[in-house]
């Protein structure tokens, strides 16, 4: 995955897209071919000197070559002053910059992943264990604000990240199969039989957080069918664009319904 850092202006997203065309064009590639993430870890990418939001205007200028935008946790909090210290991915600096990149890119395809941390378990028992439990809390944190992609600057954190994912998509299967299957037999949207009153939009996003259950292991099929749900039906309410195209035999992104 190729990654444009430390972008403070559109233009520099521009001059991106015209060395992805020559190259392209050199290797013989298909136009759009190349994609790449925009690391956010200038303020620049958050408020621009206008005072409007930049990063629709960086989307526009990539021409959907964007697949992602990611978080840089410490160049981000540096250029605002804040001490190292204090630097981390709960800082309220943190939080609204990730906000407002989750609101810009909303209903885009792309793609939103959180920063690191640089706290890491390479120390005695103690000090792992107190790394590692922090690691895990950062990473559930995100899962439960919608970033469901984080990196890591260490082998030693991709334990905590893997458990922590798995823990995050089961504990909640229970309910959300339980919800889909209200949901799906109720006649007309309401409460009839549900205690809660799920609307589509939120059916979706439960479907969705089943989906991305299974895909990363957490969650088989057979349970899936053991609750009364159809894999099928419950990826086709998750993505209903990416069912389409599956059918027509194009091959999508589980998540956005992109083809890749």
């Amino acid at each position: 995955m190729l990654t444009l850092p430390k972008v403070s202006a559109v233009e520099r997203v521009a001059v991106m897209v015209e060395a992805y065309e020559a190259f392209e064009d050199a290797l013989g590639l298909p136009a759009g071919r190349l994609r790449f993430e925009i690391q956010m870890e200038t303020p620049a990418m958050i408020l621009g000197p206008d005072g409007t939001c930049p990063i629709p205007a960086m989307l526009r200028a990539a021409e959907g070559r964007v697949s992602a935008l990611h978080y840089g946790t410490y160049d981000y909090s540096a250029s605002l002053g804040i001490s190292g210290q204090f630097q981390s991915l709960e800082h309220p600096a943190a939080d609204h910059a990730k906000n407002v990149m989750q609101v810009a890119v909303a209903g885009t395809g792309v793609r939103l992943s959180d920063g690191s941390t640089n706290r890491l378990p390479v120390g005695g028992a103690a000090q792992r264990r107190e790394t590692w439990a922090l690691h895990a809390s950062l990473v559930r944190r995100s899962l439960e604000r919608g970033f469901y992609q984080g990196w890591d600057l260490h082998a030693h954190q991709l334990p905590t990240r893997f458990l922590t994912n798995y823990a995050f998509y089961r504990g909640a299967f229970d309910d959300a199969a339980r919800r889909l299957v209200a949901y799906a037999g109720r006649s007309v949207p309401g409460i009839e039989t549900a205690d809660v009153a799920d609307e589509p939009a939120t059916a979706r996003a439960l479907a969705r957080y089943v989906v991305r259950g299974v895909l990363c292991g957490a969650v088989s099929e057979d349970e899936l069918r053991e609750k009364g749900l159809d894999p099928e039906t419950v990826r086709a309410v998750a993505n209903p664009g990416a069912a389409a195209s599956s059918s027509a035999g194009d091959r999508t992104s589980p998540e956005t319904g992109e083809t890749p």
